[in-house]
């Protein structure tokens, strides 16, 4: 087994990511990891430095979707530049885990996020309404994307009802890990270091204006994102986090802090939504149709336990819309993929008969 490279160690590499190097990578390239993702331009770390790239045009040749592009959080193999110049980015190694989302608009595309991370934390203002039904959806995209959830309740020098509504959302959610904090104070703050270690990747998500930057602040040490104020009337915020980016706290861990999401469209799940609602799985199997949508059928066990109070209504509710947001999802992905081959195939005759035509 080849030795980790030690000078990238701190971002996270190991012998793992050695033997996945030496198998994909291109001879000639080094490894290296993606802190800040701008547009066309990426910051790399890498044993040699910090570099500025750009992917080679064999690259995005190859690219078939935009969510094959570097993200921040991915490894990839570059050349290295020559003086003054840019480096060329040839490949991005297969992901470990990976935040991911659907495009804004009506294309069913995916949107990845951030790329290799460990913890998520669900960050949600207590200076406005709980939106639990935000919060799994949150839920849902980080276990789908093989991601350990962790929900921060933030700013609780704003809410006098702090416990009571930190209380509620355990009731709603289950196990995941729930904490309380105020960045302006650092109360509980501390206690989000026991997710943090040398090489350990952790990404802060959440709407703009709930305090991720501040909260990173704190556990740096000092002010390393900008911040802004939160209008009073509406608490909204600015988007003082503009792209996202990679940092290195001083005990060793990588926190990456992502702009305020405005929306939130769900990205196809497969087991996903089944962990974020642990507590209806094993109702569904004792469904008497194995295909039950939990809806109309007779003799559902999901529907059974809501009539009897074993299972919220919300919660029901909840997981219905995000199933049949997903379904729809899904049936809209294939329909677009099947007029993208379509479309190739067509093209590709095109091609062969003016070709021939030439000829």
């Amino acid at each position: 087994m080849p030795e980790p490279r030690e000078a990238i160690v701190a971002l996270g590499w190991n012998a793992r990511w050695d033997e996945v190097f030496e198998r994909e990578a291109d001879r000639n390239t080094v490894p290296g990891r993606v802190g800040v993702e701008d547009k066309h331009h990426y910051q790399i770390f890498a044993e040699a430095g910090v570099f500025t790239g750009r992917i080679t045009a064999r690259f995005r040749s190859r690219a078939r979707v935009p969510a094959d592009y570097p993200k921040v959080g991915d490894w990839v193999s570059f050349s290295l530049p020559e003086p003054e110049g840019l480096a060329h980015i040839h490949q991005v190694l297969p992901r470990r885990t990976r935040l991911a989302r659907k495009r804004k608009g009506r294309e069913t595309r995916e949107q990845v996020l951030v790329t290799n991370v460990d913890v998520a934390f669900i960050v949600h203002g207590l200076d406005r309404e709980l939106n639990v039904r935000l919060i799994e959806r949150f839920l849902v995209m980080t276990r789908e994307g093989g991601v350990q959830p962790v929900v921060l309740l933030n700013k609780t020098d704003l809410d006098s009802r702090a416990a009571a509504t930190e209380s509620s959302l355990r009731e709603a959610l289950g196990d995941v890990p729930i904490h309380t904090t105020c960045a302006r104070t650092a109360l509980g703050v501390a206690g989000l270091k026991s997710y943090l270690a040398p090489g350990k990747t952790v990404v802060f998500m959440g709407a703009s204006g709930v305090g991720k930057s501040s909260l990173i602040n704190r556990l740096y040490g000092e002010e390393v994102q900008a911040t802004a104020e939160v209008r009073e009337s509406d608490a909204k915020g600015r988007h003082t986090t503009t792209w996202r980016e990679m940092v290195v706290l001083p005990d060793g861990a990588l926190v990456i802090d992502t702009p305020g999401m405005r929306e939130f469209h769900m990205w196809m799940s497969g087991e996903g939504i089944h962990e974020a609602f642990p507590e209806i799985e094993p109702l569904a199997l004792q469904c008497h149709f194995r295909d039950c949508s939990h809806t109309v059928e007779k003799r559902c066990a999901v529907i059974a336990a809501v009539q009897a109070g074993r299972l919220s209504q919300e919660r029901y509710q909840s997981f219905l819309k995000l199933s049949q947001e997903l379904a729809f999802l899904e049936r809209a992905h294939r329909h677009q993929d099947r007029q993208v081959r379509r479309r190739d195939s067509l093209l590709r005759r095109r091609s062969v008969l003016d070709k021939d035509s030439k000829d």
